[in-house]
């Protein structure tokens, strides 16, 4: 394909991607405020509902503030070159090939992130905090940066190292490489995470005798679940939304509470949260997903190893000649309908999963405490009540409060 035409057809994937990603957004935005549903009566008033819808409509107006930047200079530099310029610029220091591309992505994430940086500040700070939700000292977020940059220098950029040094070296035989290398990696950090990674931003503790372990042992071993990991995250360090997550394999099984799930629920409640989580793994959710994800990464890198050689596309940027760097970006933005499309695909596999697990939590504990968990996660956090039915298709990971309660309640 003409390098012309290959500009044109970025710029066109590019003005869609961001026209469909706002239609939704604008849909979603101009959904009614809904009224109390009779399960929600006891739990919040008008009052609430308007909160959160105004929640709602700030985070709208932000997004599409930070997107329309985001998308007005992507197209910038697609249409003036500056993605070429640069590359031409890091080539004239005489440096090796795969240095010049590791030099050249540096650039492209640290000129990123820090335009970035006051739309993040903004919203922690002003949004988070109009609604109550920040609880993030100005020391922690730029501590938290710092740590950021750490990790992805050492993680990220060891792992762009190795890719790139693949391609270089590899030829087309390059993708199947790395999707080895990138599988080995999502297991590790899925055994790891709890342990190596997550405690470099909060503190863990393990979760104190008492009668809220003596219920989640208890129930965990009614389903014969061998569970020894439990504990607390300061989240409310950070936030006052709360959540629980489950992450590792076999003896490597962790349970992470949030301190302010703990605060806000019953042992009932936290046990009928558990039950869920303990669905994802008995339902082989976790296992799934991730076989799903390594295809996923398969599929991408198979589809670059047909493209990544390829002059025109280096050329549609403003390159002087064929650059690995430019093609990965070109490549990325050409992909992108396909990765929505996959999104889709994975978003509603993980809103079937979900209903399994509360099915699983109701079957083996009570659907009750489950529901009244939910309610009050949903409440607690301004959740939409009433989202549009294609913003939920598309975006939805998990499915809305009231598709849940239904089927929990009934």
């Amino acid at each position: 394909m003409h390098p012309e035409t290959l500009t044109y057809l970025l710029i066109g994937v590019l003005v869609v991607g961001f026209v469909w990603e706002k239609v939704l957004s604008f849909l979603n935005y101009r959904q009614p405020i809904p009224p109390i549903p009779a399960t929600l009566d006891e739990y919040l008033g008008r009052d609430k509902l308007v909160e959160a819808k105004s929640y709602q409509r700030e985070n709208f107006r932000f997004g599409l503030v930070t997107g329309s930047f985001s998308f007005l200079l992507t197209l910038a530099f697609i249409a003036l070159d500056w993605f070429g310029e640069l590359d031409q610029w890091v080539s004239s220091f005489g440096i090796a090939p795969l240095l010049q591309s590791v030099v050249f992505f540096a650039i492209i994430f640290i000129g990123s992130d820090l335009l970035s940086l006051p739309f993040d500040y903004y919203s922690t700070f002003v949004i988070e905090e109009k609604f109550g939700f920040n609880k993030t000292s100005i020391r922690t977020f730029f501590t938290d940066k710092v740590k950021g940059y750490i990790l992805s220098m050492l993680v990220g950029g060891g792992l762009l190292v190795l890719f790139l040094w693949l391609i270089h070296q590899m030829g087309t035989d390059f993708w199947w490489q790395f999707w080895l290398i990138a599988s080995v990696f999502m297991v590790f950090v899925n055994l790891f995470y709890t342990s190596v990674i997550l405690p470099l931003f909060n503190t863990l503790t393990p979760l104190e005798d008492g009668e809220l372990k003596e219920r989640i042992v208890g129930y965990a071993q009614s389903v014969d679940f061998p569970l020894e990991n439990i504990f607390v995250m300061d989240g409310s360090k950070r936030s006052a939304k709360a959540n629980a997550f489950f992450s590792g394999f076999g003896r490597r099984k962790k349970v992470v509470l949030y301190d302010t799930l703990i605060e806000q629920h019953t042992p009932d409640e936290l046990v009928a949260v558990l039950a869920h989580e303990i669905g994802h793994y008995k339902k082989k959710h976790i296992l799934s997903s991730m076989v799903a994800s390594i295809l996923q990464i398969g599929l991408l890198l198979f589809v670059l190893a047909q493209f990544i050689y390829n002059e025109p596309m280096s050329l549609a940027l403003g390159g002087a000649e064929w650059s690995v760097e430019l093609n990965l970006i070109g490549f990325i933005m050409l992909f992108s309908p396909i990765s929505m499309l996959i999104g889709i695909g994975m978003n509603w596999l993980s809103r079937k999963n979900e209903f399994e697990a509360d099915a699983f939590a109701k079957e083996t504990f009570a659907g009750q405490p489950l529901a009244e968990a939910l309610k009050t996660l949903s409440i607690k956090s301004l959740s939409n009540l009433n989202p549009h039915p294609w913003y939920v298709f598309v975006n939805y990971s998990h499915p809305p409060l009231l598709e849940r309660l239904e089927k929990l309640e009934k």
